[in-house]
């Protein structure tokens, strides 16, 4: 059992950002759960790297006549970075299978998912889910003869938003 200043300093901890799993569901967001069904699998786990995990408001200044001391600064917008997800090219097709369904046909195209930071044991610290997203470019390697390094594939993913979880 811990005590109330050992519990705050475990939440107060920086976590180690080379841990995480991502997870992306296998059913289309909008779709029926008996349709939903019929999709395949989408791939999950074994990424490199996960950037763009964050949000912006957009503002406008606004200048009210009479005050010459201060600008209001109103909010306009609200809009969430693109995910992007990047790993080592593998020979199963699930991520460009994923990005092909929604260029050719909607339905089964919008996924949720979740990137998930581990602790030093490997039990989820933090989460992150998001919404509805879309597989919105996919890039593949560069190649150089040259150079003796992994081929690395990457998918963006536009999506609805973001939840913090744990």
């Amino acid at each position: 059992m811990s005590t109330p200043v050992e519990r705050l300093l475990t939440l107060t901890e920086p976590l180690p950002k080379f841990r995480f799993v991502v997870t992306l569901s296998a059913a289309d967001v909008y779709l029926p759960p008996a349709q939903a069904l019929l999709l395949r699998a989408v791939a999950s786990g074994a990424f490199q790297e996960v950037t763009g995990l964050g949000a912006q408001l957009e503002v406008v200044n606004y200048a009210e006549g009479g005050r010459n001391d201060t600008v209001h600064r109103l909010p306009l917008r609200h809009s969430w970075n693109p995910i992007t997800l990047k790993r080592g090219v593998v020979r199963d097709r699930l991520l460009w299978s994923w990005y092909e369904t929604g260029l050719h046909d909607s339905l089964g195209a919008r996924r949720d998912g979740a990137v998930i930071m581990l602790d030093e044991a490997g039990r989820p610290a933090k989460s992150w889910i998001f919404h509805g997203g879309l597989a919105a470019k996919w890039t593949g390697p560069d190649l150089h003869a040259e150079q003796n390094a992994v081929a690395i594939e990457a998918l963006e993913i536009a999506h609805e938003g973001l939840t913090a979880v744990l």
